[in-house]
Parts: C-alpha cells; sequence; structure tokens
C-alpha cells in the first residue's frame, strides 16, 4: 500500500505515504508524512510531531484566511522547548545513520524518563534536493516517521524570491533536480548551465554533455534571453564550466549571454544557499563545499575584471534561515497549544562552529526567544581543536547533546517549582 489518509488529532487530513514506493508526484499531494513500511497502519510515536509541523509548514506559506480559532488537541508533545538539528555529521554520515541517532529519535519521541515528546526540526545547508526529498532519504535511513514540513533547506528560503526574478540560471547538484527544486518554488523559466552549453558547446571548451545531458537539457537561443539572476541551489558537479558560465553572466549586459559590459557592473545578481567552505562526509578528512566555490568565484571574478564581486549567501549561518525555523515553530505551538509565540528555548545540534554555532549563537542575541548551541563531534569540528565560535556545550554525539536538553529543562522547571512553593527564593 503506497499510501493512506488519515485525519490528525486536529481533524486535518495528512497522507501517510510508504517510504520505500513514494514518488514526487506522492509527495507533492498535500500535508505529508513518510513512513516506514511497518509503520504505515500503525503510526509510530514521531506521527504526532511531524504531521503537525507539515501542517504547521503548509500554514506558513499558504496562510489561511480568518477564521474560528481551532482548540489545541490534548497532547504529550511539550511546547517549552525545541530541537533544531543539522544533519551531516550529526544525525548522518556519509549516507549512513550516526549509530546514536536512531537512539536520539526514540528519545524525543517519548521514550525518556520524563514520558514526554518533544518537537523537533532539521536545519541543513546540504541542497540540490526537494525538501520532501530529502525527507523520504532521511525517514529511510533513520527509520523513523518524519515530514517535509519539519526540514529547512539551505534553499527553502529561496522560494520567497520566486516572485521577483522571471528568468533564472540554477547551478548544482544531481542532472535536473535543481530545476525541480526551482520550479517547485514557483521560478518561472528555469534554465541550467546544461541547457547553456546544448546552445552553444563552445561555451565550456573541456565538457561535453553526456546523452542523458543533452536530452534532459532544454533547446533555446540565449542570444533572446535575459536572464535576471543566479542561484547556486547545490554543490557543484562540475567547478569549470559552472564557473565559467556563471562568469560569462556577472560579465554581460543585463544577463544576455555573448554580450559583455564596459563596466563588468550590469550582471545579474549570484545568489547561494550556503557557504560552508567545508562539510563532513564518509571520508576520514573534511571535503570542500559550496562556501569554496563562492570564494574562488570571487577571487576569479576579482582577478578578470579587477573588481570586487558580492554576492549574497543564505543557509546557515545568515539570519533569514533562523528567522524561518522560528516562523515555523511558532505557528506550531499556536497550532498546538494555543500560544502564538515560538518555544521558550530551541536547541541547535550542530558539527560546524562557522555556520551551525555561528549562526545559533548571533541569532540567539537578537531572538526574543532563547537558541542555545550544541557542538557534537562526529562531524567537521574534531577534539582537541578550539572552534572559533563557543557553543554553549560540546558534547560527543547527538544522543548526548539531547540528554543535555532534556536534563537542563528538568532543573529549570525544577527550580522554577521550587521558588513558587517558597522552597527556595528566587535569586
Amino acid at each position: 500500500m503506497s499510501g493512506l489518509v488519515v485525519p490528525s488529532s486536529t481533524g486535518r487530513f495528512t497522507h501517510r505515504i510508504n517510504s520505500n514506493e513514494a514518488t514526487r508526484e506522492t509527495l507533492s499531494m498535500g500535508p505529508t508524512v513518510v513512513v516506514p513500511p511497518k509503520r504505515l497502519m500503525a503510526p509510530s510515536d514521531a506521527s504526532e510531531v511531524a504531521s503537525a509541523m507539515e501542517h504547521a509548514r503548509h500554514e506558513l506559506q499558504a496562510p489561511a484566511t480568518p477564521g474560528t480559532p481551532v482548540t489545541p488537541p490534548e497532547t504529550s508533545v511539550t511546547d517549552k522547548y525545541a530541537y533544531a538539528f543539522d544533519i551531516d555529521g550529526v544525525l548522518i554520515r556519509g549516507g549512513k545513520p550516526i549509530p546514536e541517532a536512531i537512539e536520539a529519535m526514540k528519545m524525543l519521541n517519548g521514550e525518556n524518563e520524563f514520558g514526554i515528546k518533544i518537537p523537533y526540526i532539521f536545519v541543513t545547508n546540504g541542497g540540490g534536493k526537494t525538501e520532501s526529498e530529502r525527507c523520504l532519504q532521511l525517514s529511510q535511513q533513520l527509520e523513523v516517521e518524519v515530514s517535509p514540513g519539519q526540514f529547512i533547506c539551505g534553499h527553502t528560503p529561496m522560494r520567497e524570491m520566486a516572485e521577483k526574478f522571471n528568468t533564472v540560471l540554477v547551478v548544482g547538484g544531481e542532472g535536473e533536480k535543481c530545476r525541480h527544486v526551482a520550479e517547485g518554488y514557483g521560478f518561472k523559466d528555469v534554465v541550467t548551465p546544461g541547457d547553456i552549453i546544448k546552445d552553444n558547446q563552445d561555451t565550456t571548451p573541456f565538457r561535453k554533455l553526456t546523452d542523458e545531458e543533452y536530452k534532459n537539457s532544454r533547446a533555446r537561443n540565449f542570444a533572446e534571453v535575459e536572464i535576471e539572476a543566479i542561484f547556486v541551489f547545490a554543490d557543484s558537479r562540475d567547478w569549470a564550466s559552472d564557473q565559467q558560465i556563471i562568469l560569462d553572466l556577472l560579465m554581460s549586459k543585463n544577463g544576455r549571454l555573448g554580450t559583455r559590459s564596459e563596466t563588468f557592473e550590469d550582471g545579474p545578481p549570484v545568489f547561494f544557499s550556503h557557504n560552508d567552505v567545508v562539510w563532513s562526509t564518509s571520508h576520514d578528512l573534511t571535503r570542500i563545499g559550496m562556501g569554496a566555490l563562492r570564494v574562488s568565484l570571487e577571487a576569479m571574478y576579482k582577478a578578470v575584471t579587477g573588481k570586487d564581486l558580492k554576492t549574497t549567501a543564505f543557509g546557515k549561518p545568515q539570519i533569514g534561515t533562523f528567522q524561518f525555523a522560528t516562523r515555523l515553530l511558532q505557528q506550531w505551538r499556536k497550532d498546538t497549544h494555543g500560544i502564538d509565540s515560538p518555544p521558550d528555548t530551541v536547541y541547535f545540534v550542530g558539527d560546524t562552529p562557522e555556520s551551525d554555532i555561528r549562526g545559533t549563537n548571533e541569532f540567539d542575541d537578537q531572538a526574543d526567544n532563547s537558541w542555545y548551541s550544541i557542538l557534537v563531534r562526529t562531524g567537521v569540528f574534531q577534539a582537541g581543536t578550539k572552534p572559533r565560535f563557543q557553543p554553549k556545550a560540546t558534547v560527543d554525539n547527538v544522543l548526548d547533546a539531547v540528554r543535555h536538553g532534556i536534563e537542563r529543562e528538568y532543573k529549570k522547571a525544577l527550580k522554577a517549582s521550587m521558588e513558587a512553593t517558597g522552597v527556595i527564593s528566587e535569586e
């Protein structure tokens, strides 16, 4: 059975999709939870949070018209705090789950000494796939129910720019996936490097399209096309070709390929979905990522034009990603607990000091609620080194991170209770 349509505790319907049979079409049917086959007929403890977060995400993207407020259902999910997890190096490494990650999920979903469930989302700089595809992949890896609404990718905030730009170049990722992501976000006319090479094979002297790439690329005359913006959605699979094409556009007149601006100031803007220079993979050492491509492109532009290139990055540590996460958690809390504010504390668990920890700490300085950074030793950060950006806590793995937050919250609640009953005085 590929899926069931069931009502949630609020009466809203959710599609439950078998993770082994999900397709792009079934994942786009509306509010969806991806389910391991063994859980399709019997929802697990993870189902409630996954479904509620999915509906909150849909409400953010398509605000409902005013009406009678829904009475929040009874729930064992706490509203006081939540978790936000990076994925690579925290939950997954080299495509395989970090051993403690599965136990950490169980603890969040109620298998803890207090018997409470804790809401959680995933905030990753990884891109090149839709949030639904990332959801499907993680559900299979961790064998847990999750929903696309729980995912914030580096390029997720880019959907808000779909109305601003018409024709855009989308770079990176595997095959046509980034084009599909951009079109899913509402971008009307999406161009890929393959389209440009298909139109003029001399664009990249050392790169020839494979038969499959040639078939999937779209034929058009780029002498008549003005590209209004460049979006690097995921890591490039061919730096030389992608940088050549981006550089051509940056030096063009109004994004028209084959032209040159006299001032080099007429080209389209460039946006990166994140700025991580390195990231954690199955290799023993970190590998270079999109942030390195950004640095390389800026240096190349300077060398060719003599001018500085201004680019814009989303993802962590940029503030927009954390603001989007806050809006999602606030909508979830309003739906499930009738409280129109985000959880009091969000524990962000990451492995990269330069993005995860830096972004969390900087957002905490300005957020109305508390963002608490936890650094794990299973990814980019290695024991024995001193990170430039200091976390509130450093632990061995994600399970320890979850335990740390739960214990901290218990101590806070105990202290508040003792103060309220006069056992101890307020400081």
